[in-house]
């Protein structure tokens, strides 16, 4: 009947809401560097998890039963509390902006992911993107000085893969009657930022000492960067294809560096906008609009925290 047409019509309006949660996670490198305290990964990361967990919790007024209870566990594991850790370690151990690239290529896990346990075979129209938006986030971030390293190569492969199969298991799981994006959002980051708790305790010590900018940054990182951020990715993620929503990722490497540029007086190359322009590529072949006849399911997943790292060789970009 009237269905088909009422629903293209939001389907880009849609994406472009949701494309703004990784343009917002680009601006967290410069928060990171001109506001926060220094070497403290795993802090920034805790700060960012649990509070806009709480947060959202209170907001939401509903907490996981049943089932659920373990599923937003695994879901904020893979999410949030391996994801973070393993990117940041990737960050520090590979310079010259390799994590990023690793990261860069969680597209092309979810497609893999996603042929496993949804039954969705990769088209090659998505395999064409998700190789375009590595060569893409390549060419803005990576510096011919990049250094390899075993332990870090791992953990970025390893951070991308959990972000993938956070995406896929979330569209797989779905989400329970009643509850919406804030909640799904505010179970995951909860669950991430608990498990997030005892290590960076045990890796770093005692909190540091805040100032009042660096109150300021977290606040922000906290309420713009992360809870209403991940509450607008999980709504996109409700109405969009999984490997559709990974792809605008591939947007938060691209806004930390035009933000770098315009705002911290970074360089920005022509071979560097070229790959911007290869990246905008990938993520824009990379959508593909749901079937027609095939509406989402009632109550459509949660979906991961792709948000991407981009490193220099001294600072680290998230």
């Amino acid at each position: 009947m009237s269905s088909l047409p009422t629903r293209a019509v939001p389907l880009w309006g849609t994406v472009a809401l949701t494309a703004l949660t990784p343009l917002a996670w680009g601006s967290t490198y410069a928060v990171t560097t001109e506001f926060l305290p220094p070497d403290r990964p795993l802090f920034t990361a805790l700060m960012r998890a649990l509070p806009a967990g709480l947060v959202l919790l209170a907001v939401a007024r509903t907490l996981p039963k049943g089932v659920w209870i373990w599923r937003a566990a695994v879901l904020g594991v893979l999410n949030i509390g391996a994801f973070f850790p393993l990117l940041f370690l990737a960050a520090y151990r590979l310079p010259g902006g390799v994590a990023a690239v690793l990261g860069a290529a969680g597209p092309l896990f979810a497609l893999g992911f996603a042929a496993a346990w949804l039954a969705e075979p990769p088209t090659r129209r998505k395999v064409l993107a998700g190789l375009a938006g590595v060569l893409g986030v390549s060419l803005v971030v990576l510096r011919a000085n990049a250094a390899l390293d075993a332990a870090g190569i791992a953990a970025g492969v390893a951070g991308s893969a959990a972000m993938a199969a956070g995406t896929v298991l979330a569209k797989r799981w779905g989400r329970p009657a009643g509850a919406g994006p804030a909640a799904i959002a505010a179970w995951q980051l909860t669950a991430g930022g608990l498990l997030l708790l005892p290590v960076a305790f045990l890796v770093e010590g005692a909190p540091p000492v805040l100032d009042g900018q660096a109150v300021l940054g977290y606040a922000y990182l906290g309420v713009v960067g992360t809870a209403v951020a991940y509450w607008i990715w999980f709504r996109g993620i409700s109405r969009l294809p999984a490997t559709s929503v990974s792809f605008l990722a591939l947007l938060s490497p691209l806004s930390a560096a035009i933000i770098g540029w315009a705002a911290l007086g970074q360089s920005l190359s022509p071979l560097q906008v070229l790959g911007m322009a290869i990246a905008l590529g990938g993520t824009f072949l990379g959508q593909t609009p749901a079937r027609p006849g095939a509406p989402p399911r009632p109550g459509q997943p949660a979906v991961t925290s792709p948000e991407e790292v981009v490193v220099s060789p001294k600072k680290v970009r998230v």
